[in-house]
């Protein structure tokens, strides 16, 4: 993985103990999907961020974010994706999110589907 800015480690330590293996299993779930993504940190922003190119709104597809009570699967083009069990939210032009509390809705296997569409997305 090739990051840059920062590392996932400096985002997670921003996270509640109990957060912390959730940004863990979602940061491995990106990575056993994509295999090498490109990883941008930027830890004033309490997010990393994932994709097939450094540029963020043009090659990245996801994001993980530090919320005080729930860590964000964020989405860039999230509007577009195939979303048929309705768990994304946002109203914004193109992006969308999973807010991911615990291990159990870590391990929907949904989010599999939605990293897997993301990912497709951006590399046509």
């Amino acid at each position: 993985m090739n990051a840059t800015h920062g590392s996932f480690s400096q985002v997670r330590t921003m996270a509640s103990p109990s957060l912390r293996p959730v940004g863990d299993c979602l940061r491995e779930l990106i990575t056993l999907l994509d295999g090498a993504p490109v990883e941008i940190v930027w830890p004033r922003h309490q997010i990393s961020s994932y994709g097939v190119g450094p540029k963020k709104m043009t090659q990245h597809y996801a994001y993980i974010g530090v919320q005080q009570s729930h860590v964000n699967l964020g989405f860039y083009h999230g509007a577009s994706l195939n979303d048929p069990t309705g768990l994304l939210e946002g109203t914004g032009k193109k992006l969308r999110h999973v807010k991911v509390r615990n291990m159990s809705e870590a391990k929907n296997p949904v989010l599999k589907w939605l990293v897997l569409d993301a990912i497709s997305e951006r590399r046509r």
